[in-house]
């Protein structure tokens, strides 16, 4: 044991924060655990769902011991030959994905011989968080020549997000926010930036409408996103199911909470174990405690990765720490923001706490590629730092 934790490099706050998250999800995950096994009858015992919880974080860390093993600058050109992989594996997801009451579902596909699903928009939102830092690190010497930029950074990107966004919204719509961001730090011109945000906005636009006149073609997931935002908006609408009784877990949790395994609510409400495991940790362990306490990990993590992107001894380094880590501290905040009725219904889990393989694992990756860039040492000095596009960056931690 002592042997593993000496070759453990990297910052060491980041291994705290994300071994500090991985335990505290038990309890919750134990305690949520009841609604699958004696109200929606998908499990045999919330044992057995307590360990299959704890082989997914196993293997989760070792993704991430693995990964942060491998020097960074491997990402690089990695990203290039996972790109067509990456494509491929969503059209593949696209075309077998299952149908669930009614609606298009496309997200996952089975991993053989585990029984586990995997939902490969989150491989392809790292894959292509990292091709994006590539291409400005390659290029932060040179003028960019938007029609260039068209074919080499935003048609692959395009490609992606057009087999993502079918069947999840929330996910293309992050994915394409963090790219925005990334290009912004990277020092890509800004009115380009406005050329790119034009072009999706008018794309969503008329994808909506081609699929609300064949609506046989993506059955009910405009009529979804159409009707989440509508009861989020219309204050006078019968709320969702799934958001009144999170809001009644948050509020029936009061300061101090109801203590560990005592929530009402994780009988009633959906994805408890997933999407709404921020309401049932409030409920149990109050404000303080369960809500104050675990977005304070998330911003403790966010601080952190913003130290390793800071020191990184590269402009790629810098880029992909930006561009792997913003995403996970995004995806938290989103989680807990539907859980208390800020945003509407997304689906997105919280990281490292809710239950979920794909989630899980891609998070603990990138995690990995984190410590990669952190642990890196007598790297190269001849990138010039002082050019770094991401002083604005630089200047705001200071």
């Amino acid at each position: 044991m002592s042997n593993f934790i000496k070759n453990i490099k990297g910052d060491r706050a980041i291994w705290a924060i994300i071994v500090m998250l991985a335990i505290f999800s038990f309890m919750p995950i134990y305690s949520a655990s009841t609604n699958l096994v004696y109200v929606v009858g998908s499990a045999s015992s919330t044992f057995s769902i307590l360990m299959k919880h704890a082989f997914l974080l196993l293997m989760g860390f070792v993704i991430l011991y693995g990964v942060h093993k491998i020097p960074y600058r491997y990402f690089s050109g990695g990203s290039v030959l996972m790109l067509p992989l990456v494509f491929l594996l969503l059209l593949y997801t696209l075309i077998q994905g299952d149908t669930i009451g009614g609606a298009n579902a496309s997200r996952w596909i089975r991993i053989p011989f585990v029984g586990i699903g995997f939902q490969t928009s989150t491989l392809a939102g790292l894959v292509l968080m990292t091709y994006v830092a590539r291409y400005l690190a390659k290029n932060k010497n040179k003028e960019i020549a938007f029609k260039e930029s068209l074919w080499i950074l935003w048609l692959p990107v395009a490609a992606i997000l057009i087999l993502i966004l079918p069947a999840n919204f929330s996910t293309t719509a992050i994915i394409f926010s963090m790219i925005i961001v990334l290009v912004f730090l990277g020092g890509y011109p800004w009115k380009y930036i406005l050329y790119i945000i034009g072009f999706g906005i008018v794309f969503l636009a008329f994808f909506v409408l081609t699929a609300k006149a064949f609506p046989k073609l993506m059955p009910n997931r405009v009529d979804t996103w159409i009707s989440r935002i509508e009861n989020f908006s219309d204050k006078n609408a019968e709320e969702a199911y799934q958001v009144e009784k999170a809001k009644i877990a948050i509020a029936t949790g009061g300061v101090r909470g109801k203590g560990p395994g005592k929530s009402v609510q994780k009988n009633f409400l959906p994805q408890s174990s997933s999407d709404f495991i921020y309401a049932i940790i409030v409920e149990e362990y109050g404000l303080i405690i369960g809500g104050i306490g675990v977005a304070l990990a998330y911003f403790l993590l966010l601080f952190r990765i913003m130290m390793v992107a800071k020191k990184a001894q590269t402009i790629f380094a810098t880029l992909l720490v930006v561009g792997v880590g913003l995403p996970i501290i995004f995806q938290a905040l989103i989680n807990m923001a539907v859980a208390v009725n800020i945003l509407p219904v997304t689906g997105q889990t919280l990281p490292l706490i809710s239950s979920g393989g794909t989630s899980i694992w891609m998070t603990c990756f990138a995690i990995g590629m984190i410590l990669s860039v952190s642990s890196a040492k007598d790297e190269s000095s001849t990138n010039l730092e002082h050019e770094n596009p991401l002083n604005i960056l630089h200047e705001a931690i200071d």
